[in-house]
């Protein structure tokens, strides 16, 4: 039975005015099944909706140009079952959902609402909904403290720490169900403050603590600075994150879905669909204390947990069969003196759970290990706070949980007994002499040698060999697995001609099959080949230290008398050129894959220059070294030519020039200089290729063409046949831009690989390109580039070598 007040008040909604501003829900105003509220940039849209597969309805806010992409759900956990639902604000500021029958299915938690003169119903257009006091403009409730699944530009989540209130996501059951699921995303105030996934009470995962850039455990966020802003706050009144968009016209939002992952989107306006520009990522190592108490994990596929220094497993037993959450245990028992009790540097890790662990902001890192050491309880430390040269300290006192190596990782210093050092404290010195006065004998008797070894004899292909195999074999101690030969040999039948897969100036690459049923991919250097040996030395240096999923993953490798190779997952798709240059198989490509695979690749650059402290230019960016997996995932591949680089550092110069023809800058081949944006050159090239299908090179010079097209406003003419059916000529001449943005003359006019990511998620208008150096004198060069170019026509299997001299990794 319909209650007295509800009457009186669908009373008044009979007779009041039904004009009101389309965001605005004022007194006895009502909005029923079909009626919106409507932002004033159209942006946002609340409204009655019915989720997925579903037949009930709900009260909600989702994007008005999106209308399946819910942001905010009010009656999560009270669907009504038929469109007979009402929305009522009444003169006290009480906001109430009814249903047909007169029950109050949904109404919101609000402050006291005493005093409110004028209560009003806003729709924001941050997409908050706001109820307020409209004389005061007081809030008494808004949406934003009370978010479901997904956060928005301007929301925070965490938790004032005065009153106890916590802002937090929460899953949806199902696609079909937005009431609250089994996950839960919170920032964890207790300790150093990080964000965590829970199943129920269970952890799933974390973001790593916050060390004043981001999260310790989600580097790729500082990839984007460029698109926004993180605002994280920890003071005593509140600990709270969020983000706010750098740009008016950027639209992005982190959901949770229903198996507790976590992702951000943005709005790609021109192909008008949601781009994931990060998310949680799935391995080996995701599962919460994975490798137990003080274990580490390590995401190389074939292992997993490993012991820290001084450390061994609880069961070894256990561990033979990966059952690793019981952990690790000391080996020798701490004495608790600064005379028996030192630190072991773990570099590159992901600081453990922080949740116990106490933070000081107030204190040195030196003055960290003072108080750790003398500390019995403490077990490790580690700065607070990575900007400038550091400050802040973070202590455990319990069992390190949780930690893994990665790329751009934190140093850790882990106390241990100094026994385990290797030197004990009263022989250090006399240790540390002995040392010293040795090897400066070992480098005067080695320079000695050296110089009459270099006067008297000369390289014998015999001598280069055990060179080589001298080198190969100091692979061994790296932190990579080695293959033995006969798993290689069983795993390829032999390196039959039949599981070749193609072949290159460092070798052959054959398709091989493990013993579990995994596929993998040979990379077998030819004992003819100098350069491939420091191919092969540079790339388990660098892919060793690289994880993400825009890069081939290195397995391992196999070091036996002369034979070196290394072992990589293995592609289904094999390589981008295998699809592009073929008449035939380019019609697989449409235009929604071809851009896919643009953003994937770019993706992985921007991991190289900017995800970590070892950044990375790969210098041989083309078509045959993006491989693609069995969903056309591009994957960059072939580090062997790459080199790190410090990011302050600019450009690099060489002696080393080393490439593939028509992929090289200018600034690369003439002067020898390296830089980020040597990498972006070639970026340039490779969309030129992919949306024309045409390999620059030799007479047919891409760039040229392109820009001819370009400057006569008929870059349509560029694409390749078997795709223009499947995009507008404005889309296209957009990416056509974007590509000759890469590839103008000087580094300087290049946008970053950053910047090239905020053209491709933003409709904003694009600068000309500049001219690129294909036609263009230089004073000291012939006049053609073109002609140029041509004076170092290579195999293109084998990439250019211009001048050869030794790799490294630095």
């Amino acid at each position: 039975m319909i209650s007295k007040q509800v009457t009186i008040a669908l009373f008044l909604l009979a007779f009041s005015p039904s004009t009101f501003p389309a965001d605005t829900l004022q007194i006895y105003q009502n909005i029923t099944d079909g009626q919106t509220l409507v932002t004033p940039n159209s942006i946002f849209e609340l409204g009655f909706f019915s989720p997925g597969s579903s037949s009930n309805r709900f009260l909600g806010i989702w994007y008005a140009f999106s209308p399946d992409t819910v942001v905010w759900v009010a009656n999560r956990d009270s669907p009504l079952n038929n469109t007979s639902g009402t929305l009522i604000l009444n003169k006290s500021g009480s906001l109430k959902l009814y249903d047909a029958s007169g029950r109050i299915v949904w109404s919101p938690r609000t402050t006291s609402s005493d005093g409110i003169n004028s209560p009003i119903l806003q729709l924001n257009e941050s997409g908050n909904l706001v109820l307020k006091d409209q004389t005061s403009d007081r809030i008494i409730w808004q949406s934003f403290d009370y978010p479901t699944n997904t956060m928005l530009t301007g929301m925070t989540i965490g938790k004032n720490l005065r009153t106890g209130f916590e802002t937090y996501l929460s899953s949806w059951k199902s696609r079909d169900d937005p009431s609250e699921g089994d996950y839960t995303f919170k920032l964890d105030p207790q300790g150093a403050p990080e964000l965590v996934v829970r199943d129920r009470s269970q952890i799933k995962s974390r973001s790593g603590m916050w060390n004043g850039l981001y999260f310790s455990w989600a580097p790729q966020t500082s990839t984007y600075t460029s698109l926004f802003n993180i605002r994280f706050v920890w003071n005593q009144d509140e600990v709270s994150y969020g983000i706010e968009m750098k740009s008016a016209s950027t639209i992005s939002r982190l959901v949770m879905n229903e198996t507790g992952i976590t992702q951000r989107f943005i709005w790609d306006q021109r192909n008008q669909k949601w781009n994931s520009i990060y998310f949680q990522t799935i391995d080996e190592c995701s599962s919460f204390a994975e490798c137990g108490p003080f274990g580490i994990c390590q995401r190389d596929g074939i292992r997993a947990c490993s012991c820290h220094k001084g450390f061994e497993p609880v069961a070894p037993d256990e561990w033979s069969i990966k059952y690793t959450s019981g952990g690790c245990k000391r080996t020798i028992p701490l004495g608790c003196s600064t005379d028996s009790d030192g630190f072991y540097k773990l570099e590159g890790v992901e600081i453990p759970y922080s949740h116990d662990a106490i933070a000081d902001a107030s204190i040195s890192i030196e003055e960290c290990r003072k108080r750790c050491l003398m500390n019995c309880s403490c077990v490790a430390y580690t700065l607070l706070d990575i900007r400038g040269e550091g400050s802040g300290c973070v202590m455990w006192n319990t069992a390190l949980i949780d930690m893994r190596y990665v790329i751009g990782g934190q140093d850790l210093y882990l106390k241990v007994a100094k026994s385990e050092l290797g030197i004990s404290n009263k022989k250090k010195r006399a240790t540390i002499g002995v040392i010293s006065s040795s090897l400066i004998l070992l480098l005067l008797v080695s320079l000695f040698v050296y110089l009459l070894w270099r006067k008297k004899m000369r390289y014998s292909k015999q001598d280069i060999e055990k060179r080589h195999l001298a080198q190969s074999n100091s692979l061994k101690g790296a932190d990579l697995p080695v293959f033995n030969l006969c798993t290689i040999l069983q795993a390829t039948d032999n390196f039959s001609i039949t599981n070749k897969l193609g072949e290159g100036g460092f070798g052959i690459v054959y398709k091989g099959q493990l013993l579990c049923g995994q596929e993998i991919a040979v990379k077998r250097l030819s004992m003819d080949s100098l350069q491939g040996l420091n191919e092969f030395m540079n790339e388990v240096l660098l892919i060793t230290k690289l994880q993400h999923r825009n890069l081939v993953r290195l397995l391992g490798c196999c070091i036996d008398n002369n034979e070196r190779m290394l072992i990589y997952e293995y592609m289904t798709n094999k390589s981008l050129d295998f699809y592009i240059f073929d008449p035939t198989r380019r019609a697989s490509l449409n235009w929604t894959a071809r851009l896919e695979i643009v953003i994937g690749i770019a993706r992985g650059l921007l991991y190289l220059h900017q995800d970590s402290r070892f950044n990375v230019i790969h210098r041989d960016l083309k078509a045959a070294n993006v491989l693609l997996d069995e969903q056309m995932n591009p994957k960059i591949s072939d580090f062997g030519t790459a080199r790190l680089f410090k990011r302050e550092q600019g450009i690099i110069n060489t002696e080393t020039v080393i490439g593939t023809r028509g992929y090289m800058s200018p600034e690369y081949v003439l002067e020898g200089a390296i830089s980020v944006k040597s990498d972006v050159y070639s970026f340039g090239v490779l969309i030129l290729e992919i949306i024309s299908g045409k390999k620059n090179q030799g007479n047919q010079n891409l760039l040229a063409y392109a820009w001819k097209l370009w400057e006569e406003g008929n870059s349509f003419k560029l694409l390749d046949e078997a795709v223009k059916c499947s995009v507008s000529e404005t889309e296209l001449r957009r990416y056509v831009q974007m590509a000759l943005l890469c590839v103008q003359e000087s580094p300087d006019d290049r946008p970053s690989m950053s910047a090239f990511f905020t053209m491709l998620s933003s409709d904003t208008l694009l600068q000309d390109p500049k001219k690129p150096l294909v036609g263009t004198r230089i004073r000291g060069f012939p006049s053609d580039w073109s002609l140029y170019q041509q004076s170092y026509e290579h195999d293109s299997t084998t990439g250019d070598q211009l001048t050869i001299t030794g790799i490294e990794g630095r």
